[in-house]
C-alpha cells in the first residue's frame, strides 16, 4: 500500500517535470515563429531613401508587427507586412529570386506581396508609404 502511494507520487513528479521541459523547449520556438504583438497603429516610421539599394529589402518593426520595405530592381518602393498569411510566420527575403519565402511551410510571395505558391490563402498586407525630400515615410 505504501509503495503504491510512492509510485503515484513519483509518476506525478515525472509527468510534471516532463511537461515543464516540453514548455521550456517549445516556448522559444513559438516566440521565434510568431509575430510580435503590441500597439502603436498610428505611428509613422521615417527611413532615409539612401539606406535601400535596388533589389534590397529592409525589415523593421511597424505597428507592433514585423514589416519589410523593398526597393525592386525597377526602383519601385513597396512596404509590406512580413507576417505570412498562412500561419503567421515571418517571411524571409530571397534576393537572388527577388521574392519572399515563408520558412514554415514554403509559401512564396512576389515583391508586391502576391502569393506565388504554397499554402498562404492571401497576399501579404500592403502598408502605405510616401517619399518626400529623400525620406521614405511608412504608415
Amino acid at each position: 500500500m505504501e509503495n503504491e502511494g510512492r509510485r503515484r507520487f513519483l509518476g506525478v513528479c515525472v509527468a510534471g517535470a516532463t511537461a515543464a521541459a516540453a514548455v521550456a523547449a517549445g516556448y522559444p520556438v513559438f516566440r521565434y515563429l510568431a509575430p510580435r504583438s503590441g500597439q502603436g497603429g498610428g505611428a509613422k516610421l521615417v527611413i532615409p531613401a539612401g539606406e535601400l539599394k535596388e533589389g534590397d529589402a529592409k525589415f523593421f518593426e511597424f505597428a507592433g508587427s514585423s514589416a519589410v520595405l523593398i526597393k525592386t530592381k525597377s526602383g519601385e518602393l513597396v512596404a509590406l507586412s512580413a507576417v505570412c498569411t498562412h500561419l503567421g510566420c515571418i517571411v524571409q527575403w530571397v534576393k537572388e529570386k527577388q521574392q519572399f519565402l515563408c520558412p514554415c511551410h514554403g509559401g512564396q510571395f512576389s515583391t508586391d506581396g502576391t502569393v506565388l505558391g504554397g499554402p498562404p490563402p492571401r497576399p501579404l498586407a500592403k502598408i502605405p508609404l510616401t517619399v518626400t525630400e529623400g525620406n521614405i515615410t511608412i504608415g
